[in-house]
């Protein structure tokens, strides 16, 4: 039986032999190389793009519509083309792309930005 880490949410802790190893490493895989090293391209498209790239992270703002509809704050991540969600954990920082800042997420959401 694992267990889950409370900052990233990885799985950890399995037995020697145990099943499910597998499934709970590559969703610590993929977590680890969604929200490592956090850059997204956006955070003001309210719609997914029409033809993203796996590897593609947006923040979803609020108001977000089709398959990001609910998940405002959250951060998309275009994964074996499906979209998956990260919930941010207070204190984590991310490189917003097309306005060159740097935010935080605070216990209201993600911050403005300093520009960098």
């Amino acid at each position: 039986m694992s267990s889950t880490d409370p900052n990233l949410g990885l799985n950890y802790g399995w037995t020697l032999g145990e099943s499910g190893w597998d499934t709970g490493m590559d969703a610590n895989l993929k977590r680890l190389g969604a929200v490592v090293g956090l850059s997204v391209k956006d955070r003001g498209l309210a719609t997914p793009p029409a033809s993203p790239v796996n590897g593609d992270r947006y923040i979803v703002p609020t108001g977000a519509t089709g398959v990001w509809a609910g998940k405002a704050g959250q951060i998309a991540v275009r994964i074996g083309d499906a979209w998956e969600y990260h919930l941010p954990k207070l204190g984590w920082l991310c490189f917003i792309e097309d306005e060159a800042v740097l935010s935080a997420y605070k216990a209201a959401g993600w911050s403005a930005g300093i520009a960098i």
